[in-house]
């Protein structure tokens, strides 16, 4: 009786590149949901799909399964990657396959393994799909800090710019995450044996439906709610879009920096201005002559983005710098890019003698003491990060006092114009939503913007485009329950919903291998 209710599962053991096909597409649609597409939809759809493929599949066959679809969804998303390798084609553009191909694999052993482990511990079909969901929402959150991390491309970046991302403040990535699987696998959890056919989804489509109609109206009454009054500060972000291929050019080098000379000093209040990362080819220690002018072109104090050298190590920084140019405070980049900005263990190879990867001698940039809050007279304190680390969320919660603003410094220059910058820009907005604070952001080549606590674009001047924005410094609400407790909630939810589904599978298992009579 029980064999009948069950869908049959796949049989074969390891699939034929054939059968993988569908997953891989799979996966390619799902990855709409994310920046610059946003079809959300099409990600809870394909998900939807994929869960129910996996959740019928046997432990061996839904590894391939899950591996396909995570090639599609971060072939996709990871896209940008081969853009680094662009900038000097004849150099380095035959690695960008190689990359892409790389960054791609690593991202689906990430939905893979978790499937596997599911797939062998649960044995019943139906709770398997939760474990499914369990395991994959374990897997982002291990993924932003494993190896340094990497929580780009998480399933719930799909929300960011619709009201659904509001629920960040009290859940943040990972939670989104959650309720993105728990909406694609109703269909499956909720679906009726007695029918084969569509009709026996109907149940877990309306729920889906319901689910996320509740979370779209709750996050627009959050929006709808008043915001605290800007800040009497001025603001002058400026964005030079100095091409990445030309930024080290000494000819183009001298245009780009006249560039943002003369749009800092264009008429205008402005009480701090605000430089991108690495907005200057040379070296604090050799800016002496430079740091008056540079400050009286903006006519207040300036915070830039510029590399200094410290005894034998680099740093990639931020610098205020005063009226008259003096520095007055500095901010080291701590969170650096494995293979980027450093090689790993570098410095620990310097020791038995192999010096070309030491960051302490040079060979790339040093990590400085990590998080931390610059402030200067009569300017709020801001926590300031450098590029990429403001994907990682976790920086954001362990400054006492707490900043009022945070403000990225980068230099997306190096991720192209199709799809890379955008995504940066969405976990921007997603970090804003996180914390409660306003967030600016200053980019060499854009997009630079005026976030408001919330994550609403204030403000932003698009990709490819040198100018300036001018604008107030939105009002910070007050700590979100994120910001107080982080993703442990969620990861407790997890693992929680991942051994209930172990024990009630075997449970079910139990009781049904009993006979029938005793």
């Amino acid at each position: 009786m029980h064999d009948q209710l069950r869908p049959p599962r796949l049989r074969h053991r390891r699939p034929p590149l054939l059968r993988l096909a569908p997953d891989l597409v799979l996966g390619l649609v799902a990855a709409l949901g994310l920046a610059p597409f946003g079809v959300w939809g099409a990600t809870l759809v394909s998900l939807g799909i994929l869960s129910w493929r996996l959740s019928r599949a046997r432990p061996d066959a839904a590894f391939w399964h899950a591996m396909a679809a995570g090639l599609g969804w971060f072939g996709l998303a990871m896209f940008w990657i081969v853009e680094p390798f662009l900038v000097d084609p004849e150099i380095h553009g035959w690695m960008a396959p190689f990359a892409l191909l790389l960054m791609a694999l690593g991202g689906a052993l990430f939905w893979a393994l978790p499937v596997w482990l599911a797939a062998r511990i649960v044995p019943d079909w139906r709770h398997r799909s939760v474990a499914i969901l369990a395991a994959l929402v374990l897997s982002d959150w291990l993924r932003g800090w494993i190896f340094t991390g990497l929580p780009w491309a998480l399933i719930g970046h799909v929300w960011i710019g619709t009201p659904v991302d509001q629920a960040a403040a009290w859940i943040g990535a990972i939670g989104l995450g959650l309720i993105t699987l728990a909406i694609a696998v109703a269909p499956t959890l909720f679906w009726r044996p007695a029918s084969r056919h569509a009709f026996g989804f109907l149940p877990g489509i309306a729920v889906a439906i319901l689910l996320t109609g509740a979370l779209w109206a709750a996050g627009l009454a959050r929006l709808a709610q008043p915001l605290p009054p800007d800040r009497d500060i001025m603001l002058r972000i400026v964005q030079p879009d100095a091409a990445q291929r030309l930024k080290w050019d000494p000819e183009w080098s001298a245009v780009f920096f006249r560039r943002l000379l003369d749009l800092s000093a264009q008429p205008g209040r402005r009480d701090l201005v605000i430089w991108p990362e690495t907005a200057v080819n040379f070296l604090l220690e050799d800016a002496d002559e430079l740091r008056p002018a540079m400050a009286g072109a903006a006519g207040a104090p300036l915070l830039l983005g510029i590399q200094r050298r410290e005894e034998s190590r680099f740093y990639n920084s931020l610098a205020l710098l005063a009226p008259d140019g003096e520095v007055q405070a500095i901010y080291d980049k701590f969170h650096l890019v494995p293979f980027g900005e450093y090689i790993p263990w570098g410095d620990a190879l310097a020791r038995i003698g192999i010096g070309a990867f030491a960051a302490q001698q040079g060979n790339g940039y040093s990590a400085g003491h990590g998080p931390s809050a610059m402030s200067a007279p009569g300017l709020p304190r801001v926590q300031p990060l450098i590029c990429y680390e403001a994907i990682f969320p976790q920086h954001l919660r362990n400054l006492d006092p707490r900043p009022e603003w945070i403000l990225q410094a980068t230099n997306d220059g190096w991720f192209g114009r199709f799809s890379g910058p955008y995504q940066h820009l969405a976990q921007a907005r997603l970090r804003a939503v996180e914390t409660g604070l306003p967030l600016i952001r200053a980019a060499n080549t854009g997009v630079s913007a005026v976030i408001d606590a919330r994550g609403r674009l204030r403000d932003s001047l698009p990709l490819g485009v040198a100018g300036r924005i001018d604008a107030l410094l939105p009002g910070a609400l007050p700590p979100t329950p994120w910001l107080r407790a982080g993703p442990a909630p969620i990861v407790l939810v997890a693992l929680a919903l991942f051994a209930t589904a172990a024990l009630m599978s075997i449970r079910h298992r139990r009781r049904r291998d009993l006979p029938a009579d005793n």
